[in-house]
């Protein structure tokens, strides 16, 4: 597969500065040669390493120029594929930079598949599959705290905890082969020990990662946020107020909203997926019904509630129904239009409240927006909030294998500590070491490689 040399563009189609087409593979510079020319005609003068060119590019076939163009020169193994490559940065028009690429196909490059340079990268050595996986977290990435975090990845800090799990692991099973091996010594009980000690250990730091995969999770894929309440306490002036612009219309007549608005938002790093819902109660309107209908599956689908209350009127059977059928999710208690005259204080529904934080807000005035967004991060990462500014963008398949080599370390230390051979134990321990293997894409199959790349986009 790397014999060949492949092309693609790499900046977004549209109105732009410049585009850039790249080429990689061992035929880059006879490739670009090809299609690159002097501005009066003739071949350059090849650059130096990381050189630029000015020129102009034509097509290969009839030499008839197509737009300027400056020529970057990388060749590998200093370069992102490990690879020879060259990089044409063009004016960023659509048909230009589309112009341009068939023309380097015609002078002997392929298309790229999706996320095939990454791909190559990481066959190469110069990046290992989670710090691949991380490039396209880094693209994706929808806040500053996302971005962070997947550049720290990407930069090898998770690689490089599973590295010092596997380091350990392997002393522990060259420990317990050792005396598979000698056993004349008759240590076989202390190796056990050690195996229960030491594997207890390993555990637990499989287990924070495996905290942390979910904090990388909110951070990737940010929360679906719903917010709930009777007719006219002010939800889609929360969100309103939460966007910081007006996106939902509002107004004094009750069941203003009758369908769920969506808006994505940025609150202290974290992606939140807003969803204000139309106000939940018994209504003969078909119409209203339909809309209190879909309230309530986005209440049961949600991640985090808002659930909205009005300080300036008595607790209604409806406020105390959605109260009491959302206790145990997690969910925050907001209680609006608190620049209004009081009708209740707190210890009025403390009981419907729980251990739930509550939080006054004038969504109206702005008032307690801070206090709310501090508590919905607080609610959000359970507390750890700390560990969000490092926290590893694990996807969903590391963390099945995280899973998959804490349970066969488990299954090696109820082994050791029950008294079972040592042979036994040591089975257990090589099939963790592979499993973390496969984390960093040790031993990854082809299959596991497509499905992963297949996701990046074109270009990447």
């Amino acid at each position: 597969m790397l014999t060949d040399t492949i092309a693609a563009i790499s900046t977004a189609l549209g109105e732009a500065g410049i585009g850039v087409i790249r080429v990689s593979g061992p035929d880059a510079r006879e490739v670009a040669d090809r299609v690159f020319r002097r501005p009066g005609g003739g071949r350059v003068r090849w650059p130096s390493e990381r050189d630029l060119r000015y020129g102009v590019v034509v097509d290969p076939l009839e030499e008839t120029p197509i737009d300027e163009c400056i020529l970057l020169w990388m060749p590998g193994p200093r370069s992102y594929t490990a690879e020879d490559v060259a990089e044409l940065q063009v004016h960023g028009g659509i048909r230009v930079v589309q112009s341009v690429l068939e023309a380097v196909l015609r002078a002997g490059a392929r298309l790229a598949e999706p996320g095939e340079f990454t791909k190559r990268a990481f066959l190469n050595g110069r990046m290992d599959l989670s710090q691949a996986e991380a490039v396209m977290d880094l693209i994706r990435a929808k806040t500053e705290r996302a971005q962070r975090s997947a550049w720290a990845q990407m930069r090898g800090r998770f690689s490089e905890a599973i590295r010092s799990l596997r380091q350990r692991l392997i002393t522990l099973q060259a420990h317990v082969e050792v005396t598979l091996d000698y056993p004349e010594h008759d240590v076989e009980a202390v190796a056990a020990e050690r195996v229960v000690e030491v594997g207890r250990a390993l555990i637990g730091e499989i287990d924070n990662l495996l905290a942390e995969a979910r904090v990388g999770q909110i951070l990737r894929e940010g929360v679906f946020t719903a917010i709930a309440g009777r007719p006219n306490v002010g939800k889609s002036s929360l969100l309103n107020a939460l966007l910081r612009r007006e996106r939902a219309i509002v107004t004094d007549i009750p069941g203003t909203t009758r369908d769920v608005i969506e808006e994505y938002v940025n609150l202290r790093g974290i992606p939140f997926r807003l969803v204000d819902t139309a106000g939940i109660r018994e209504t003969k309107d078909v119409v209203e019904r339909i809309g209190v209908e879909r309230s309530r599956e986005m209440v049961l689908q949600s991640e985090l509630l808002l659930v909205v209350v009005s300080v300036a009127e008595p607790l209604t059977d409806e406020d105390r129904a959605l109260l009491t059928q959302t206790r145990g999710r997690p969910r925050v208690v907001v209680g609006n239009k608190a620049d209004l005259p009081r009708a209740w204080d707190r210890d009025a529904i403390a009981s419907l409240v729980g251990d739930d934080p509550l939080v006054e807000v004038s969504a109206r005035q702005g008032t307690g927006l801070a206090q709310l967004e501090e508590t919905m991060e607080r609610v959000v990462f359970g507390g750890r909030v700390e560990s969000a500014e490092t926290a590893y963008m694990t996807n969903a398949r590391q963390a099945s294998l995280l899973r998959k080599a804490s349970g066969e370390l488990e299954e090696a230390v109820n082994a050791a500590a029950s008294g079972l051979t040592l042979d036994v134990v040591a089975v257990q321990l090589q099939a963790a070491y592979a499993t973390l293997g496969l984390v960093i894409g040790e031993e990854a199959g082809e299959d596991l490689l497509d499905a992963i790349f297949s996701q990046f986009c074109l270009g990447k």
